[in-house]
């Protein structure tokens, strides 16, 4: 008889609960601001109110009056910053002011109270210029780069597109625009910094996508060694891209520590993020595609009209997502980029993807409306063999099978007849989604404990994704032991090197390292004799070797967005009353975090096409939607049941897990899909989001 244990259940495709749900609903999970750290003080900054010009003179002398101020550091007297490559961070460094929001000073005190007076109590003198915030698609500035996000070329073509759709028996040609949108996390960026002079050494508590990169950027800033500096962000509350890179915050508190001689906090108030955080860019859209009588595309074109700021070029990538769909004999995307004085756009959830594929899948559902076919059938029948931008096949494609079974659980024949129900218009729409397969470098270690427990770490970041529960997951499975034996440790600059959170590459990119350094502990451990020492056995894993292998096949993750909504016709508000998403996106780790990130991504989604939108105010150079009150997320109200399903995707050609990304996916089709149900239920096609009640009921008159 076989006396040995028997293995433990698999934990990967088990819904797992959050190891660090307790921490979090007790408040014992500490997040960036809540290090009270000794003789602890607290800053608050002063944003520009020019949209552009020079600071002549600050006036400090009424804020260092009030009780417990400490200082107020101005563009003449702050600490001087080392190189960067990244300019937003150059805070305080000279007086010019290149958009409204822009930090002019900063105020330190004994009490965040305190902080906030002083910070109201600077007076700031501005020599301003003419300013220019706003985006048309005419605009004289607009050039071509030669990069936008992500490092895609901004123009490709193949074949002649113009001549191609010019010849097409059945065309549309649209423009769609997609206003800023903003992050709006629920932790707002905050940083506690400490000096310790005697030992040289800096500590930071930040609140970021990767500790890492905040590490090495403050060192270059501040001229330390790297190993004299120690950030951590063991806690994150959300981010959705505007923390993926150190931001002013973090460099204004290490500023205000060194220069007061104490531990230092900065939490920015909401109101700030709007200018200083990152922001999505608006879009200009247009779309053309060209077909036969069949459905069957002969010319797909997409053209991008965005902005930039004057400080830091960066470019949304909307039309890269054409490059994969549909296939086009003549395809033609390409990118303009206007430079204004507004603050510099940034990451936000599927940057490119997203907005994107809202302005493709709208024309797709112009084109099929125009061909009489059904806006499913018209995807399938333009399904591509390879990539059409670079001919790569596909490591897998599952969309038909997505918008197959969506239409199937949606039943989506017995709801294309639009209905009304006393003032309500209710139809019914359809998108498709796509995002890319992105790895990263990562390294982990891993450690056998003479108790038989095992510890990993690595420099992961959770933002509450449960990036900590799938990597201890891929952890236990990779070791062959049960999952309450596997202890993770991330979050901290000291731990192995991982990369940011950031293209939905977590997982693929630190489990691959916990996957190494696992899978060699368990070699290592089958080679030796007797118990573990004391000191336990560790095992080391770098994967930049393999994550840096070209892979010749196009990689991606595909989905399929199907929705109903109603349109009141007396109010103008539109709601959504089902929403249902179907994904291919590889193996899926952790089916209970899964559908959370999915359900996320769709919600957000669902803000994008209702609810969501930032004007710039062209007077004062301003995002006027600074705040919860005016930047409209949606609420529980909002949102109705959602439906999330996959398909059981096996693709051998991406990391040892066989995942993919799916933290962004799920935004990507979902206002696309609203907006064409608005469509089928109204009979009128609003091309700008969001679908606010006057533009619903300007388009019903």
């Amino acid at each position: 008889m076989d006396s040995s244990p028997a293995a433990p259940a698999p934990s990967l495709g088990s819904p797992v609960t959050r190891l660090e749900g307790r921490e979090k609903v007790t408040g014992k999970a500490r997040y960036a601001a809540e290090y009270a750290l000794p003789d602890r003080a607290y800053a608050w900054p002063v944003p520009a109110t020019a949209a552009r010009g020079r600071v002549t003179a600050v006036d400090t002398v009424g804020a260092l009056a009030l009780p417990g101020v400490l200082a107020v550091l101005t563009p003449y007297d702050a600490p001087r910053l080392g190189p960067s490559d990244d300019p937003t961070l150059r805070v305080l460094q000279d007086p010019e002011v290149p958009h409204r929001g822009w930090y002019v000073a900063l105020a330190v005190a004994e009490t965040p109270e305190a902080a906030r007076a002083a910070a109201a109590a600077v007076r700031v003198h501005y020599d301003a210029e003419p300013h220019d915030s706003v985006l048309h698609s005419g605009h004289p500035a607009a050039y071509t780069p030669e990069q936008v996000n992500g490092g895609y070329p901004a123009h490709r073509e193949k074949g002649d597109a113009a001549a191609a759709f010019a010849a097409a028996p059945v065309r549309v040609d649209c423009a769609y625009a997609v206003p800023p949108l903003h992050n709006h996390p629920m932790e707002p960026h905050a940083a506690t910094a400490h000096w310790d002079t005697d030992a040289g050494t800096l500590t930071v508590y930040d609140s970021s996508q990767g500790s890492g990169f905040v590490r090495s950027t403050l060192a270059a800033l501040f001229e330390l060694p790297a190993d004299r500096v120690t950030v951590v962000s063991e806690h994150v509350g959300g981010a959705f891209g505007c923390k993926g890179t150190p931001r002013p915050h973090v460099v204004l508190a290490v500023m205000a520590a060194r220069h007061t001689g104490r531990p230092v906090t900065i939490a920015l108030p909401r109101r700030h993020l709007a200018a200083v955080v990152g922001h999505r860019a608006p879009t200009l859209h247009r779309v053309r595609l060209g077909a036969r009588t069949d459905g069957t595309l002969t010319a797909l074109a997409h053209e991008v009209t965005t902005h930039t700021s004057r400080v830091r070029e960066f470019v949304e990538q909307a039309a890269v997502p054409a490059r994969v769909m549909y296939a086009a004999p003549a395809l033609l995307t390409t990118h303009r980029v206007v430079p204004l004085d507004v603050p510099t756009p940034s990451w936000m959830r599927a940057p490119g993807e997203c907005p994107g594929m809202y302005a493709l899948e709208s024309a797709m559902d112009e084109l099929a409306c125009a061909l009489g076919i059904d806006p499913v059938e018209l995807r399938v029948r333009n399904e591509p063999d390879a990539e059409p931008d670079s001919g790569h096949p596909f490591s897998s494609r599952h969309l038909v099978e997505c918008l197959r079974e969506g239409a199937a659980r949606f039943d989506w024949a017995a709801h294309r007849t639009p209905r009304r129900d006393g003032p309500l218009l209710i139809g019914t729409g359809v998108a498709a989604a796509t995002y890319p397969v992105y790895v990263a470098p990562s390294s982990a270690r891993a450690h056998a404990l003479p108790d038989g427990t095992y510890l990993v770490q690595t420099n992961a970041t959770d933002l509450g994704t449960g990036a900590r529960t799938v990597l201890a997951q891929i952890a236990a499975d990779a070791l062959r032991v049960a999952l309450d034996r596997v202890t993770v440790e991330i979050g901290h600059s000291a731990l192995p090197q991982g990369s940011v959170a950031g293209g939905s590459a977590g997982t693929a990119s630190w489990g691959w390292a916990v996957h190494d350094a696992c899978t060699s502990l368990v070699a290592l451990l089958a080679r030796r004799s007797g118990p573990i020492p004391e000191a336990g056995v560790s095992v080391p894993a770098d994967t930049t070797a393999s994550a840096k292998q070209k892979s010749p096949y196009a990689r991606h993750a595909f989905g399929a967005h199907f929705a109903e909504v109603q349109a009141d016709t007396v109010t103008g508000e539109v709601r959504v009353r089902r929403l249902l998403g179907v994904f291919a996106a590889g193996r899926i780790l952790n089916p209970l975090t899964a559908r959370s990130q999915f359900v996320g991504g769709m919600v957000m989604g669902l803000g994008m096409a209702l609810t969501e939108h930032s004007t710039m105010d062209p007077a004062f150079g301003d995002f006027t939607g600074n705040d919860l009150a005016s930047y409209h997320v949606p609420a529980h109200a909002d949102v109705p049941d959602i439906e999330v399903h996959w398909l059981d995707e096996h693709d051998k050609h991406l990391n040892p897990m066989g995942s993919k990304g799916i933290g962004e996916i799920g935004i990507v089709g979902t206002a696309a899909a609203i907006g064409n149900a608005f469509h089928h239920a109204t009979g009128r096609r609003i091309r700008e989001l969001p679908l606010t009640p006057d533009r619903v009921l300007a388009a019903l008159d």
